[in-house]
C-alpha cells in the first residue's frame, strides 16, 4: 500500500477528515440500565447512530441515512455515572456512502481518571436527497497517518461487505435453483 490514500474521482471538493470529525457526551442515569444493573447496548448503539449520524451529515453536507452498522463492539460495562464520550469520524467515502469509525470512550462523572474504551463501532451512510434518492457526497481526505490507516481498513470493510453480500446472493440462487424454498 502506498503512503498517500488519493481520493475516489469526483468532481466535488474533497474535506479532510477533521471538518466533520465530532463528540458526542452523554452522563448514564439509571433510566438508561438494563436487567444487569449495567447500561443497555440499545442506549450506546443510538449514541453511536447519533454521533455517527452528525458525522456524515457534516461530511456530506446534507441528509445521511444509516445503511448498516458494519461491527459494534462492546469491551467493558457501562455505569451508571459514567459519563460516555462517543467520538467519530468519516473513515472512507464512496460516490453516495460514508464510512464513520465511533470509538466510544467512558469515565466517571465525579472522579479524575482518564477514560477508557469501552466499545467501537463501524457504520456505513448513504447521503440523500430531499425525495430520499442517493447524491454524491465530497471525497474524504485522510489528514493523518491514522485516518491514512482507517481510509485503508475501510476499504478492506467495504471489499468483505460487497463480497459477503454476492456469497449470499449466489447462495440463495442456487438453492432457488435446486427447488429449495428457505426464504420465509
Amino acid at each position: 500500500m502506498t503512503d498517500q490514500v488519493p481520493p475516489p474521482e469526483s468532481d466535488i471538493p474533497g474535506k479532510p477528515t477533521s471538518a466533520s470529525r465530532t463528540t458526542l457526551s452523554h452522563i448514564m442515569t439509571v433510566s438508561d440500565t438494563n436487567l444487569l444493573g449495567t447500561v443497555h447496548g440499545g442506549v450506546i448503539m443510538k449514541l453511536v447512530d447519533d454521533a455517527a449520524g452528525a458525522v456524515a451529515g457534516r461530511h456530506s453536507g446534507g441528509p445521511a441515512v444509516t445503511a448498516s452498522m458494519d461491527e459494534m463492539v462492546f469491551l467493558v460495562p457501562v455505569r451508571v455515572g459514567d459519563l460516555v464520550h462517543v467520538r467519530a469520524q468519516v473513515n472512507w467515502t464512496g460516490r453516495s456512502s460514508m464510512e464513520v469509525g465511533v470509538r466510544v470512550m467512558a469515565e466517571r462523572w465525579n472522579e479524575s481518571t482518564p477514560a477508557t474504551q469501552v466499545g467501537s463501532a463501524y457504520l456505513v451512510f448513504a447521503a440523500v436527497d430531499a425525495e430520499g434518492r442517493p447524491r454524491a457526497v465530497p471525497p474524504v481526505i485522510p489528514e493523518s497517518e491514522r485516518d491514512k490507516r482507517r481510509y485503508q481498513e475501510a476499504q478492506i470493510r467495504r471489499t468483505h461487505r460487497l463480497a459477503r453480500r454476492r456469497a449470499i446472493k449466489e447462495l440463495r440462487a442456487q438453492r432457488a435453483a435446486e427447488g429449495i424454498d428457505d426464504q420465509r
